[in-house]
């Protein structure tokens, strides 16, 4: 996640952060100074420990910046998007195997539901960036954040990248309406970028929407927050545990 991350950050020019929560182990009945004490050698370690893996993963070249700390994760975050930056909040998702049934960590998803901002949650072993083609998942009741989307698309090169506006279609269901949404979000991105729409419909649009993202590294998946993608199980299963983990799917979460 972090070549990743440091590789976006090189195409679009702008700044890497990376932000640790320390746990720390002390024993309850420990004093406040050795409590201080313990907090700030565990902090100092970690700090260190990421110093070093940076330098492994990430060119001089790219301007990193570290926030280690014991405060817990929400907090850190709320404290830095206070400051007036557009920014993306990488997440790592883990587990495979036996664990693929948990589709969303739990640190990810409180993220994910606390946080006003763009999420990108990052599957596991992927380190090159690619924006080739970027799907974006359009629903009839909960329309696309726009200004958000613009944000993400911000950080995107506009050569070389198709867009293409989707909705996948329940049997029998009516898509004029949606039709009409998915016509007028291409046109409106057109100017940019190579943009096109596509309705999946039929008794099994998962195994449709399967043959157009094909689990490659040049693939986006971005979704609305509070979409039946992010809640419904069984939209849940396929495109996040899918197309996520099983394949090598970068997922955006628009607020």
């Amino acid at each position: 996640m972090i070549q990743y991350a440091s590789d976006w950050t090189q195409q679009a020019k702008a700044e890497l952060l990376l932000v640790h929560q320390t746990i720390i182990l002390a024993p309850a009945l420990t004093d406040n100074q050795s409590r201080q004490q313990i907090t700030q050698y565990a902090n100092d370690e970690a700090l260190k420990k990421l110093t070093t893996l940076v330098r492994k993963l990430i060119p001089v070249t790219v301007e990193v910046s570290f926030q280690v700390s014991e405060s817990p994760l929400q907090f850190t975050l709320t404290k830095l998007l206070a400051e007036k930056f557009d920014n993306l909040i990488f997440a790592g998702l883990k587990g495979t195997g036996l664990l693929k049934k948990i589709f969303l960590g739990n640190v990810v998803l409180q993220i994910i539901e606390n946080t006003k901002n763009i999420i990108v949650a990052m599957p596991k072993e992927i380190s090159a960036f690619s924006h080739e083609k970027i799907f974006v998942a359009v629903t009839d009741k909960h329309p696309l954040n726009l200004l958000e989307l613009n944000k993400f698309l911000n950080f995107i090169d506009k050569e070389n990248t198709r867009i293409t506006f989707f909705y996948l279609a329940k049997p029998y269901e009516k898509t004029k309406g949606i039709e009409i949404q998915l016509k007028y979000l291409s046109g409106l991105f057109a100017d940019k970028f190579d943009t096109n729409f596509a309705i999946y419909e039929g008794n099994n649009p998962f195994e449709d929407i399967k043959k157009v993202i094909n689990n490659k590294i040049d693939e986006i998946l971005v979704v609305q927050k509070g979409s039946r993608f992010l809640t419904d199980q069984l939209f849940r299963k396929f495109l996040i545990n899918e197309l996520v983990y099983e394949g090598q799917t970068p997922l955006i979460i628009l607020p």
